[in-house]
């Protein structure tokens, strides 16, 4: 992770052993949270082959986990955290994360943050710049057939394996540790709350707003507003950062691949 900016970030490697930061403010510096898991004090007490082999680790292998959550503190209900992310790094991860000026959308988590709205993300290598930019809707390139963006819009799967990884820290870190929600709001609430709130948000890409529209069907009158259409509510590949709309592909998503699960994630035994 990145001391400046509180995010995690790819490494170029270069030749001749050179190593660059790409300190690019996307969803790639979000998704070390969703390696996260609880273990149950009743159950490590059950399990004593994984405990024996997980205080091998812990005493043998510094290199391997001291930049890791600390696996021997124990939390609520002495449960003990396997996590990427510790709760101090967590914190000024989600500063970032839950800015309305960065990743924090109406609507959800947006892939890259607002910022790069004014200030795009450069890159200088060999002689030739490459440049990475806020682009909330479709892509305004030709690159991958220009209708698969990552550069801004908000991607429900990846919200949703969000909402489950600040369950499985409440979990562990309980009611007492609380975050700025929205960042800069001086309102402070729990990672259930955020987690509630951005559930909330993602609901609201297709549920009925005051007016009757819904955001996901954007600015198509025949969809918001045709008897025949309205109540037909479409699941898109991904939504506009900033409104909402629906984008992509329309009828068949990828989000076949996410599994709810309906405990906190305590770690069970076999």
């Amino acid at each position: 992770s990145s001391d400046e900016d509180g995010l995690y970030h790819d490494m170029l490697h270069l030749p001749g052993g050179r190593s660059l930061p790409l300190k690019l403010r996307s969803l790639v510096g979000l998704s070390p949270l969703f390696a996260v898991r609880t273990i149950d004090a009743d159950w490590l007490e059950h399990a004593p082959a994984f405990r024996r082999r997980m205080e091998w680790f812990l005493d043998h292998r510094p290199d391997l986990t001291s930049p890791l959550a600390d696996m021997r503190a124990p939390g609520v209900d002495g449960r003990r955290l396997l996590a990427i992310v510790d709760p101090h790094k967590l914190r000024r991860l989600l500063s970032v994360m839950l800015d309305p000026r960065e990743f924090l959308s109406p609507f959800g988590i947006r892939s890259l943050s607002r910022i790069h709205a004014m200030e795009p993300f450069e890159l200088r290598v060999d002689g030739h710049v490459h440049r990475v930019s806020y682009e909330p809707a479709e892509s305004r390139s030709g690159l991958f057939g220009g209708n698969s963006n990552w550069r801004g819009p908000i991607w429900f799967p990846m919200c949703f394996l969000l909402i489950e990884s600040l369950r499985r820290y409440h979990a562990y870190l309980g009611d007492d540790f609380k975050v700025e929600h929205p960042t800069g709001s001086g309102r402070y609430v729990t990672l259930l709350e955020v987690g509630r709130d951005l559930s909330a948000r993602l609901a609201g890409l297709f549920l009925r707003a005051p007016d009757g529209t819904r955001a996901a069907h954007g600015p198509y009158e025949k969809l918001q507003r045709d008897p025949r259409f309205r109540d037909h509510v479409q699941f898109f590949e991904y939504f506009h950062g900033d409104d909402g709309r629906g984008l992509g592909a329309s009828h068949q998503t990828g989000w076949t691949g996410l599994r709810s699960e309906e405990h906190t994630s305590e770690l069970q035994s076999p």
